[in-house]
């Protein structure tokens, strides 16, 4: 594995960007997402994305140049056409709008269509939170990869959620990041770049059995025909509709209510209509804000405190291991493998842009 400084992995973002033609100003909020995503140890939604966006712009179906377009406001609420540009740089936008809403009226709510994959999610939720607010987001996404339960097919994406809240701590809000299926396709994608076998459970064929090689499962994922992952909870058994309903919730609140594709249902191959949603909440509205984080605070210090199973793995909320791993890896450096340098290499021929990582 190769470690990289963080400005290092910025810069031949930057650079691969700029092949493409994105705006200085998107592309330095689509990099600095992308590079804080690949800090906190999401290795699937930082670099190792810009093949597939590659792809995306081969296809003719991402405008890497366009500007995101108010159609609707209100005092609380909005909705942004993303152009089918990249989601980053309309995300970062429309909750930040959110958040200026929330300080107006209380909450605010932004939805956008039209969009493309916005790395992750836990991202944007924590702008909220940097902000002394609450944040909920969700998305849908461009791949049926999710078989619902008691399915033989993927149907769903991933349509990932998260949420942040501040505590007294400014540097360590809580922050959930999750898929509702059991793991995420770029996760697979990742143990194929390693070479890994996958846990039992993540990926099913059409018979529902555990597909654990690496490599077939993440080709099994990407024809989108029998099979495919499981939704949260793995199996019926293990309340897989769970992660199912989670599914349908993210899909109605960023999909429907956002005027953006379902994917089974849409038609042609052209852009993916990708749809996001994203609420901020001021808890001034509610009460003290202090009190508020101050509670928020108690009820995490209180989990942390809470004498673990194994003394050598301590009880942990979410956000913990991301700041964990950001500050190793601010130190050591950004992994990235040998496969994916091999497939930056190859990007950064075909682009024009300058190979940055040797």
């Amino acid at each position: 594995m190769n470690l990289y400084p963080a400005e290092a992995v910025r810069a031949q973002i930057l650079a691969v960007l700029d092949a493409w033609g994105m705006p200085s100003d998107k592309a330095g909020t689509t990099a600095e997402v992308m590079v804080e995503t690949d800090l906190a140890g999401i290795d699937s939604h930082g670099i190792s994305m810009l093949p597939g966006y590659q792809r995306l712009i081969t296809q003719g179906t991402l405008a890497i140049g366009a500007d995101p377009v108010t159609l609707r406001e209100s005092p609380g609420t909005a909705v942004i056409d993303g152009g089918n540009n990249l989601g980053h740089p309309t995300m970062v936008a429309a909750m930040e709008l959110a958040c200026r809403k929330a300080r107006e009226a209380g909450v605010g709510v932004v939805t956008v269509r039209r969009s493309h994959h916005f790395g992750a999610a836990g991202y944007y939720a924590k702008i909220a939170a940097d902000a002394g607010l609450v944040g909920l987001v969700t998305s849908t996404t461009r791949t049926r990869a999710v078989v619902p339960t008691r399915g033989s097919r993927p149907l769903l994406g991933t349509n990932p959620l998260a949420f942040a809240a501040p505590g007294n701590d400014p540097d360590a809000p809580f922050v959930l990041d999750m898929s509702t299926s059991t793991v995420a396709v770029n996760k697979v994608k990742v143990y194929d770049y390693l070479q890994r076998p996958l846990p039992s459970g993540w990926v099913l064929d059409d018979a529902g059995r555990p597909v654990t090689d690496s490599k077939v499962a993440y080709s099994h994922l990407r024809s989108e025909h029998g099979g495919g992952l499981s939704p949260l909870g793995g199996s019926e058994e293990l309340s897989s509709h769970k992660g199912y309903g989670l599914a349908l919730l993210v899909q109605i609140l960023a999909g429907a209510l956002a005027g953006a594709a379902f994917a089974p249902l849409k038609e042609g191959a052209g852009p993916d209509d990708i749809g996001h949603f994203c609420l901020a909440i001021d808890p001034g509205f509610f009460g003290d804000p202090e009190d508020f984080t101050a509670s928020v605070s108690a009820i995490l210090d209180t989990l942390r405190a809470e004498p673990p199973a194994s003394p050598d793995r301590p009880v942990l909320v979410p956000g913990d291991v991301e700041r964990r791993v950001r500050a190793e890896r601010v130190q050591a450096g950004i992994p990235v493998s040998d496969a994916l340098l091999a497939q930056l290499t190859e990007l950064c021929e075909k682009t024009g842009a300058p190979f940055l990582l040797s």
